[in-house]
């Protein structure tokens, strides 16, 4: 078994927790309180510039081969999923430029810059969040949501693409071989500041 594969099996309970959480849940029901929503799209959108900022960090490490792997997913975070963000601030009174980071926020991008100064690390720490949200997505959309700007959130996540997007990123864990321990603890430290993730500041 592949590392990156073995992370997943590790994600997996890690993934159940998440769509246990109430503000998954919600989204899944399709009656989250909007102003839940809110803050956590003014959070993630937040956290969104600071992936892009670690992608590029990767980047710079990267092997040739993979250079142009984490220079799209940063174009692709940058430009479709915060599109995505913004969008969705509209239709829910969201304030991006206004917004301060709450302390789960602020913990997860620190923790996701500070593992990005090693290139096989930093793939580790970052896959979480690649992977868990392809995850969820693909498990949520099983039983979409009626109301339509839940369900557009869902089939974002849930899009081949971002899926394929996710598997670029397994090979390059594989590829980069971390030490398999430090791996395992950088990614389950990532998982556990997924779900804290939820705990939107309200």
């Amino acid at each position: 078994m592949g590392l990156a594969s073995h992370l997943e099996e590790l994600g997996q309970p890690w993934v159940d927790r998440q769509l246990a959480h109430p503000v998954v849940a919600g989204i899944a029901r399709g009656d989250l309180d909007v102003a839940v929503f809110r803050s956590w799209l003014e959070q993630d959108y937040l956290f969104l510039l600071d992936y892009v900022r670690v992608f590029s960090r990767l980047a710079w490490q990267a092997p040739s081969a993979h250079l142009g792997d984490l220079v799209d997913l940063a174009h692709a975070t940058f430009h479709e999923e915060l599109s995505l963000h913004r969008g969705l601030a509209s239709e829910f009174g969201a304030d991006l430029d206004g917004a301060e980071k709450g302390a789960p926020c602020a913990a997860y991008t620190r923790f996701l810059l500070d593992s990005a100064a090693d290139y096989g690390e930093g793939l580790a720490a970052l896959y979480p969040c690649m992977w868990g949200y392809s995850t969820l997505g693909a498990r949520l959309a099983e039983k979409p949501p009626s109301e339509p700007r839940y369900r557009r959130w869902v089939d974002t996540y849930a899009d081949p693409g971002f899926a394929e997007l996710t598997r670029r990123i397994a090979q390059m864990i594989d590829e980069a071989d971390p030490d398999r321990g430090r791996a395992e603890a950088l990614f389950l430290e990532g998982m556990r500041h997924e779900l804290a993730f939820w705990d939107v500041p309200r």
